[in-house]
């Protein structure tokens, strides 16, 4: 079954679920994506900082899929943030990807820090929009207060701000602001795996009894289930794996409702405990390293 679009703010078509690549080694990425593309899914999500482009347009451009049908999302590395560094980054980022359009193109963080070189790369994102080199442009990790700087000062308001959101962190407040704003608010870990990791507690989503329960009565998984619920609430849902009967389970989501109910209890599980780093925390002397040349 194919999946849903959802429309940005400038009218342009995304796929309401991709895959994400984040940390997924070069060496599995290009199986990932082709097993994903083989599944019926159009939206490919990586990053500069992945250190993956290459083998994502490599599976893109093997896969027989027609590109026109693939939606291709990268992201800006903050050390190539500025406005010429940000031009540059695109040419780096398009010539590993084999393309000449990307689909969507956003800025990987907020750098609170150093804010001006934040609106200069987002300046150069609004040059290549105009200059029809992506299709689309926003950003990523972005608060309230970050996008309300941006918006003071941006032509071109963000079609995408990408956030961590799953049952445990919803970020009701960042998603509200989007919406208000006409910012399509897409998600990363969107079924909570960057939960299973944290010391000293079992935080797993998968196996949370709420979302167990709903998932029995739907005779569907844990992890269909929170797809399911970013797909009723109007979100983009970037799932990551590099197994292909992952990759398919959490793609078959388009095939029951969840109720009223069951959406208001699994709203009720947010924790309000962010799995990320602090957006506050990032900054070039912590978090900056060199993004290779194409």
């Amino acid at each position: 079954m194919p999946t849903p679009h959802l429309t940005l703010n400038n009218g342009v078509e995304i796929p309401a679920v991709g895959l994400g690549v984040f940390q997924t080694p070069p060496q599995e990425t290009r199986s990932a994506v082709e097993a994903a593309l083989a599944t019926g899914y159009r939206h490919i999500d990586t990053a500069a900082a992945y250190g993956n482009e290459r083998e994502v347009g490599e599976a893109i451009a093997s896969s027989g899929v027609d590109r026109s049908e693939v939606f291709v999302e990268t992201k800006i590395w903050i050390s190539d943030y500025g406005y010429d560094q940000t031009l540059h980054g695109f040419e780096k980022s398009a010539a590993k990807l084999g393309v000449e359009q990307i689909d969507l193109l956003i800025l990987h963080q907020a750098l609170p820090s150093e804010f001006d070189r934040t609106l200069d790369a987002y300046r150069a994102l609004e040059k290549l929009l105009a200059d029809g080199k992506v299709r689309a442009i926003g950003v990523s990790n972005f608060m309230v207060d970050h996008l309300t700087a941006l918006l003071d000062t941006a032509t071109v308001v963000p079609a995408v701000n990408q956030i961590e959101v799953h049952p445990y962190f919803a970020q009701r407040e960042v998603q509200a602001f989007g919406a208000q704003h006409g910012i399509l608010s897409q998600a990363w870990s969107p079924i909570g795996g960057i939960t299973f990791y944290r010391d000293g507690e079992h935080t797993s989503t998968l196996q949370d009894p709420v979302i167990e329960g709903i998932a029995k009565a739907h005779g569907k998984t844990p992890a269909q289930v929170m797809m399911r619920w970013h797909v009723q609430q109007g979100r983009s849902a970037i799932p990551k794996s590099t197994k292909p009967v992952r990759i398919a389970e959490n793609f078959d989501v388009f095939d029951f409702a969840l109720t009223t109910e069951e959406l208001a209890a699994i709203d009720a599980l947010d924790t309000g405990k962010r799995g990320g780093p602090e957006p506050a925390d990032i900054t070039l002397a912590t978090f900056g390293r060199p993004i290779p040349e194409a």
